[in-house]
């Protein structure tokens, strides 16, 4: 092995992104005090660099910059250097990217911010290219410019700083401001009109090039059908989702999503595969599923879930982070395929066959390579080349077994084997409420592994006696605070284990994490929850996340778990404190949909009347597992499920099963819906009736 010529402080660390760095010639520090105390001690302001492994871009600006010696020399000249993994500190890069954003109209990653020796940001930018280009100033010019004016206008930038950080309180203020106004469901039709004017009718999805999946919108449209029966927003919902299923954003071949389009079509994606897009993609599609019956929603979410099992999941349990665009320093690599190479694989006619059915030419559809995509459905392929549908689909079936154990053989990306609370979370509410739909048991086994593991490894208990949670493992070390989305992402994975398992333990664990929510990030004064705990590190400013980005604001996923566990618990203090928080977001709500769509979901639980549905009996009994099979074959967004064994040993604490029992000694269902129960059901079709 080479030694490597160089080695920082990063080299002690356990993020895969931080050790990409950790040979660098810049002389980086991990985030801590002992950056910050050296620039104080010596004058210099302070480098901020965050990205994330799967970053194209990061990439290159390492390449670039952070791997050249001279402008590696400057850096560590002018500057004390911090690198940051984001998706570790989602704190850090939440307060900076705010600040980017107020000064210069947008971010992105890699995110550069110029930071004085108290934290505060006075100068903030994303990639800079190693000279002038693109429209941007060479990084090296940057540096310069940056040092010579903290040596003369130091008091000036100083100044700026400190106005940035009195704006960045400012911003936290979103849903803190009280409101009277009626919680209504006309606010619900008014964000619809909002999204449905930027719904791209051609191709599915909102808006032009890049092109995001979006799964919180498409889950709101779901329930806005489910809750007027108009059939427009389920159009909308599945234009989306055969579009981003059928273009290159899919991995065809092994499953799973990329992270998003950089056209409109959904041909040409970013190549990094995400947990946290997969987790939350493979729900919208199993709920269309429940709503449409089409097994083609099903066959996405499975094989979605198959390759989370097969690439991105530890030996334990643990369910990894990411895996890289890049292979071999190109991005997409591993995924394209030429002509030659199809041919060479299938022979000519089942070349022909596969290339007409995904869009395979000469000449390609990017880069000179192509991106498998669906541009002809199997009926038009099998009557182009004379064969029926069974011969056509058993032919592009064997062609893409071929062609998936000929890319195994290529250079894989990168893979991020960290292991991070909050995507764990959204990835177990994936695998548990797939289960309930489609009865896999391999499903339910990942979901009660991976709590196991996440239980195991990333909580523990407080002085105080308090369950808490740290924020990432690697290697089968743990550590980093958790954030509210690791307490509340993880919450909510545990009230679906609940709900797959029926044993209470899950439920328990879920409300205990819901009390060190309330003891350790809930904001008595404003309302809502911080993003970092009381006990967290010191930072410029203390955020709350309200917005619904790539992965919903743990404030909007906190609200949905508090209205679940009002109904199991009956803690109405739950109910009051969701009502207050959409009190003070209703009007952005409607102005702004398209960044609060899970926060509308919640909104939409709020005003129903949800149905609450107790069953008794043993979950291992047909029987039982008959009356459950119907609350899950059809889509009942708003509703919640407790489980009792036999009538006799009832979970306490759950009111919803206070007085249930076995009706003539058979499994029962009981449903509750606006404070008025209906009659105990023992049948299938009878709960079918009831539950329409």
């Amino acid at each position: 092995m080479t030694t490597p010529l160089h080695t920082n402080r990063l080299s002690d660390e356990t993020s895969p992104y931080l050790l990409q760095h950790a040979h660098n010639p810049v002389d980086w520090f991990p985030w801590g005090e002992e950056a910050f105390r050296i620039a104080r001690e010596t004058n210099r302001p302070v480098l901020l660099s965050v990205g994330y492994s799967a970053c194209h871009w990061c990439h290159v600006m390492e390449r670039e910059s952070f791997e050249n010696p001279d402008i590696a020399a400057i850096m560590n000249r002018y500057f004390v250097n911090v690198k940051v993994d984001r998706e570790e500190r989602p704190d850090v890069d939440a307060i900076y990217m705010t600040a980017v954003q107020l000064l210069t109209g947008q971010g992105g990653w890699p995110m550069t911010v110029f930071l004085s020796p108290d934290g505060k940001p006075f100068y903030g930018g994303t990639y800079f290219p190693p000279q002038d280009m693109y429209g941007k100033p060479g990084f090296p010019r940057l540096l310069y410019a940056i040092a010579e004016a903290w040596t003369s206008r130091r008091g000036e930038l100083e100044q700026q700083g400190a106005d940035i950080a009195k704006a960045l309180a400012t911003e936290s203020e979103l849903g803190s401001r009280a409101s009277g106004e009626l919680l209504t469901t006309s606010m619900l039709d008014t964000a619809y009109s909002q999204l449905a004017q930027r719904f791209d009718s051609t191709h599915g999805g909102f808006g032009g090039a890049p092109k995001f999946p979006q799964p919180d919108t498409l889950n709101f449209l779901l329930k806005l059908h489910a809750r007027t029966r108009r059939q427009d927003p389920l159009d909308m919902v599945e234009k989306t989702l055969h579009g981003m299923a059928l273009g290159g954003m899919y991995d065809q071949l092994g499953g799973g999503f990329h992270r998003y389009s950089t056209d409109a079509t959904w041909l040409a994606p970013h190549f990094e595969k995400m947990l946290y897009d997969n987790a939350q993609l493979v729900q919208t599609y199993a709920r269309a599923y429940q709503v449409t019956r089409k097994a083609f929603y099903r066959g996405v979410a499975e094989e979605t879930l198959e390759y989370v099992l097969r690439e991105m999941t530890s030996a334990d349990g643990g369910f990894y982070s990411a895996q890289d665009a890049d292979s071999e320093g190109v991005e997409g690599k591993f995924f394209v395929w030429s002509e030659a190479e199809v041919v060479a694989l299938l022979g000519e006619r089942d070349a022909a066959l596969f290339s007409a059915f995904y869009d395979v030419t000469r000449h390609g559809n990017w880069e000179e390579t192509n991106i498998l995509h669906v541009v002809k459905d199997a009926r038009g392929v099998a009557k182009q080349f004379g064969l029926s549908l069974e011969e056509t689909a058993a032919a592009l079936d064997g062609a893409r077994a071929k062609l998936l154990a000929e890319r195994e053989k290529r250079v894989k990306p990168g893979l991020d084997d960290k292991i991070l609370t909050a995507w764990n979370g959204m990835m177990l509410c994936g695998f548990a409420e797939c289960y309930l739909i489609f009865e896999r048991e391999d499903f339910l086994q990942a979901a009660i592994r991976n709590a196991d593991f996440v239980l195991s490894t990333l909580a523990f208990r407080d002085k105080e006696g308090y369950l808490r949670l740290l924020r990432t493992a690697r290697n089968g070390k743990a550590k980093l605070n958790g954030y509210l989305e690791d307490y509340a992402c993880y919450a909510e994975g545990l009230l679906w284990l609940y709900e797959a398992t029926g044993d209470g333990q899950w439920l328990n664990t879920a409300a205990e994490l819901m009390d060190s929510m309330l003891t350790y990030f809930w904001d008595e004064e404003g309302g809502g929850f911080f993003t970092t705990s009381g006990d967290h590190e010191a930072l410029v400013h203390r955020p709350k996340d309200w917005d619904d980005n790539a992965t919903p604001s743990g404030n909007s996923v906190a609200m949905e778990v508090m209205l679940k566990l009002s109904l199991l618990l009956g803690r109405n203090d739950y109910r009051e404190r969701t009502a207050r928080m959409l009190r003070s977001l209703g009007d952005v709500y409607q102005k702004m949909p398209y960044g609060f769509a899970r926060g509308l979901s919640v909104l939409d639980f709020y005003l129903d009347s949800p149905k609450e549905i107790a069953l008794v009996g043993d979950l291992n009994a047909p029987e039982t597992q008959a009356l459950r099979r119907v609350i899950y074959e059809t889509y009942l967004p708003n509703r919640v499920v407790a489980f009792a064994p036999d009538g006799e040993s009832l979970p306490e604490g759950v009111p919803l099963l206070e007085g249930r029992s076995l009706r003539d000694g058979k499994p029962a269902a009981y449903v509750c819906t606006n404070f008025v129960c209906k009659e105990p059901v023992t049948s299938a079709e009878a709960l079918r009736g009831q539950l329409k």
